[in-house]
């Protein structure tokens, strides 16, 4: 008899982040990672997106567990939301388990959540319909894991976040050797990384990029300022050797600092080259300039805007100075590109000098177009399902396999939400289900919509105007004028005519209604928004947000 197999993409489909995919076995449902996406800045005001878990919900009694692939945001930051809402088991790597439970824990609704598991490439669990197992990555991040979940049809592999890169560490060595078995028994449907499938340019070896940032620490005569992303613990670890060799000392400062690379460090996956190569902020003033290296790190892009404030003297613990140089071991992302280049100006105001990892390497913790094909080949798989990347970078991904010999017809680029199913032979899409973005804004989840956010676009752009105005219903008449206030719209003192007049427009469409008979709040206050917008356009080309508020006065009889 056929298995019932379906393929989910939740997130991390036609965007970057927020990975989260189910693996759907007969009546077991396998969640493969649970991440979140920083927002980009059209989404004003947003801290984070998840996932929709609808799905997961309405099909709560069927969810085997979360197996996850490695410890960065966007495999491991939706944990929270999600068991709040549905606790599962979550199994992951000794590294990974560590970070998500700092990440779940951290929040008050699961604080107490204890059903975690540690896995390693080794481990095996035979559920109902299927066994999932694991396999090592190379990524930059310790204890990157593959993971594998075979059914009767073949194993759905599921890589997360991966390159190959030969010279890596025995810590971040792939397990080709597995990789190898896993295609001998037989691969149904390949889920993989396409984060980089467009790009045919090769990728610096890790060994390569420790080389070229001791050459960077090592001859520069002056204080050196690092920026690095707290979870990519291997550029930590070449900045802190790198650091040792050239015989200075590291002050580490960053808002994720505790929480991710203490606790690498105390499951040895950061090694201090020597015990006493970290100091503290206050014993920076003991040591010259040439002997001080000040290693800032935090999520995406807090980095760089800790720099901005090291150059502007806003920073609690350091500020850039002549002579200091600025280096930024990150690639930044598309998004980050504008403020990395602000950020370098910034900087030369201040006296320092900037160098980026990437001026002279081409750096990422993803796998280029070789070593895509590399891992096709390996595990041959009947079907191909890009994730992880913009529609032009699955489409890249596609074409690549493709070219190894699978029809387009076995290769899906999906939507989020997008069913896949497999049935007698076939892979189809087979319908969808909600897979909207959840906006995390403060305690609120999915509180935000695009109403909203819509709303804070326009304040944003062209501020609001506020009109109050007092009325009598019964007299029928207004007791107090209107008073306009303008926040982001006009300079109020030198555009009187303008306030004045709407004022006068305000009071007339209140009179208007008083004189009728048939008073609504709401209608009054559509009138007021029309008339106030069509006049405002008039005279400014701009349409701020107008908010009427209509005060009405309660007069009661005197006693005698």
């Amino acid at each position: 008899m056929l298995s019932s197999i379906k393929i989910i993409p939740l997130g991390g489909v036609r965007e970057h982040g927020k990975n989260m995919y189910i693996a759907e076995v007969e009546d077991e449902i396998f969640i493969l990672d649970c991440g979140l996406k920083y927002p980009e800045n059209e989404l004003l005001g947003i801290d984070v997106v998840i996932p929709d878990f609808s799905y997961l919900l309405e099909n709560r009694d069927r969810v085997a567990g979360i197996f996850l692939t490695h410890g960065h945001a966007d495999a491991i930051g939706a944990l929270p939301y999600f068991l709040g809402e549905l606790e599962v088991p979550v199994f992951g790597s000794e590294l990974t388990i560590e970070l998500a439970k700092l990440n779940v824990n951290n929040h008050q609704e699961t604080a107490k959540f204890k059903d975690f598991h540690v896995v390693d490439e080794h481990t095996e669990i035979d559920f109902t319909n299927a066994t999932v197992s694991f396999f090592k990555t190379t990524h930059s991040i310790p204890d990157s894991l593959g993971i594998v979940v075979k059914t009767k049809e073949g194993s759905i592999v599921y890589t997360g976040d991966f390159k190959i890169d030969p010279s890596a560490v025995p810590m971040y060595r792939t397990d080709f050797g597995r990789i190898a078995e896993i295609g001998k028994e037989g691969v149904l449907a390949l889920l993989s990384d396409s984060s980089n499938a467009e790009n045919p340019a090769q990728i610096a070896s890790e060994k390569q990029i420790a080389e070229e940032v001791l050459d960077t620490i090592q001859y520069w005569e002056g204080r050196i300022i690092v920026a690095s992303v707290a979870s990519n613990l291997q550029r930590v670890q070449q900045v802190l050797d790198a650091a040792h060799v050239a015989g200075r000392k590291v002050v580490l400062t960053g808002q994720d600092l505790e929480r991710i690379i203490r606790t690498a460090m105390r499951l040895e996956k950061i090694k201090l080259p020597s015990e006493d190569l970290l100091i503290t902020t206050k014993e920076m003033k003991k040591y010259p300039d040439e002997e001080i290296l000040v290693l800032e790190t935090g999520r995406m892009g807090e980095p760089i805007k800790s720099l901005q404030r090291m150059a502007t003297g806003k920073h609690r613990s350091v500020s850039i100075k002549e002579g200091d140089l600025v280096y930024i071991t990150t690639t930044p992302t598309t998004a980050m590109e504008t403020t990395v280049a602000k950020t370098e100006d910034i900087v030369y105001r201040a006296g320092g000098t900037v160098k980026q990892i990437s001026d002279n390497l081409r750096v990422s913790g993803h796998a280029n177009p070789a070593d895509l094909q590399l891992l096709l080949n390996m595990l041959q798989p009947k079907f191909v399902v890009p994730i992880q990347g913009e529609y032009r970078q699955l489409a890249a991904h596609a074409d690549i396999a493709h070219e190894l010999g699978i029809p387009y017809k076995d290769i899906f680029i999906t939507g989020r939400g997008d069913i896949l199913e497999y049935k007698k032979g076939k892979m189809s899409v087979a319908g969808s289900t909600p897979a909207d973005n959840i906006m995390i804004d403060g305690i609120g989840v999915g509180d935000i919509g695009n109403i909203v956010l819509r709303d804070r676009k326009i304040l944003s752009e062209d501020g609001i105007f506020v009109a109050v105005v007092t009325i009598s219903r019964r007299e029928k008449k207004i007791i107090a004028k209107a008073q306009i206030t303008s926040r982001g719209f006009v300079y109020v003192k030198t555009s009187k005519d303008l306030i004045k007049e709407s004022a006068h427009i305000v009071e007339e469409v209140v009179e208007k209604t008083l004189a009728g008979n048939d008073f609504e709040w709401s209608k009054l206050k559509q009138d007021i928004r029309e008339q106030l917008s069509r006049y405002l356009f008039e005279q400014t080309k701009r349409r701020p947000v107008i908010l009427p508020v209509i005060m009405e006065t309660s007069q009661r009889r005197r006693q005698k």
